[in-house]
């Protein structure tokens, strides 16, 4: 039972109970609730914004483990990158230049994502960026691996191949028993005999008698077979395949047609001295994707090292060609 209060009263210099309204009770209750609210709602603002509740401390600690993640993930594809280069670099420069193929053009290594709406959806969170460097990072190993796998399956092709292409390419002297000596004019910039001015000589002339014979360099099918007065005057063109072709050129007589196959060794023309020539000789050249390379580098079957070195040092003399 409350116990009752007291108050002494001026008037009738006696103490009479003292009595409360309803007016000033609901005043208390209003102004007890008011400020057990103001505290409640401050008490929450500052458990929300310096404690946290438990489950945004969950959240916190599971953002901080994802972003440690994607850092050491980011790392991890750094270190794949670096692997896949060396692997790249490998491809361009050992195995496709065994297998004489042509290496992957870096525009088409190095292909990359250029839409950059691609990775918008990853916009507007605290993380975004190191989630798109590491979204871009992926995509890009992912592109780039791809495009290793297609190559290392078309060295592999070259790898079952490599029995044929090595018969196919041009590694022997077109004439035989040839001194060195005589080749009369090596590849590079020479003078014209008929002009007398510096050209450029595509192919080496191989100084000989009339009828000497004339064999195939490699495998290869026959693609040309012209009578000329002019220029090259009577010349044969073998294709070789996997980019490589020969031309034999000032020849007397064929001995093939066009479509037949021949082999390395082969007889396949007599040495002449037709069309644009100044004496009995063999212009041979070697074609490489349509370009003339130095045939001198096509001999290894015929030199040992100490004539290729020697044919090295007598094709830098100055000379005039035979055509």
């Amino acid at each position: 039972m409350a116990r009752k209060k007291y108050i002494y009263n001026d008037q009738t210099l006696d103490y009479e109970e003292y009595r409360i309204s309803w007016k000033q009770r609901l005043a208390r209750v209003t102004l007890y609730l008011l400020t057990a609210a103001m505290l409640g709602g401050c008490a929450i603002h500052f458990i929300n914004k310096y404690v946290g509740s438990p489950k945004e401390h969950a959240q916190a600690r599971e953002i901080e483990f994802l972003q440690l993640q994607y850092e050491i993930m980011s790392d991890e594809l750094e270190n794949i990158d670096a692997l896949l280069s060396e692997i790249q670099d490998r491809d361009d420069n050992i195995y496709r230049i065994i297998f004489e193929a042509e290496p992957i053009p870096s525009s088409i290594r190095k292909n990359v994502y250029g839409d950059t709406k691609r990775y918008e959806f990853l916009d507007g969170y605290d993380n975004s960026m190191i989630v798109k460097s590491v979204t871009k990072k992926i995509d890009t190993i992912e592109s780039q691996l791809y495009v290793q796998s297609k190559s290392l399956d078309e060295v592999f092709e070259f790898a079952k191949n490599k029995t044929e292409m090595l018969g196919c390419i041009p590694a022997i002297m077109p004439v035989r028993n040839v001194d060195i000596h005589r080749i009369s004019s090596h590849f590079g910039n020479r003078t014209d005999p008929f002009y007398k001015v510096h050209k450029f000589h595509s192919g080496i002339d191989f100084s000989a008698p009339l009828g000497t014979g004339i064999f195939s360099s490699g495998d290869g099918k026959v693609v040309k077979v012209e009578k000329a007065k002019t220029g090259y005057g009577n010349n044969i063109i073998i294709d070789h395949g996997y980019g490589y072709k020969t031309r034999y050129a000032h020849i007397e007589k064929s001995l093939v047609k066009v479509g037949q196959k021949v082999k390395r060794g082969e007889q396949i023309a007599t040495v002449g001295n037709t069309g644009k020539s100044t004496a009995p000789h063999l212009h041979y050249e070697v074609l490489k994707n349509g370009k003339a390379v130095n045939p001198i580098n096509f001999f290894f079957n015929d030199l040992t090292p100490q004539e290729y070195d020697m044919i090295l040092e007598l094709s830098q003399e100055p000379s005039q060609t035979m055509d």
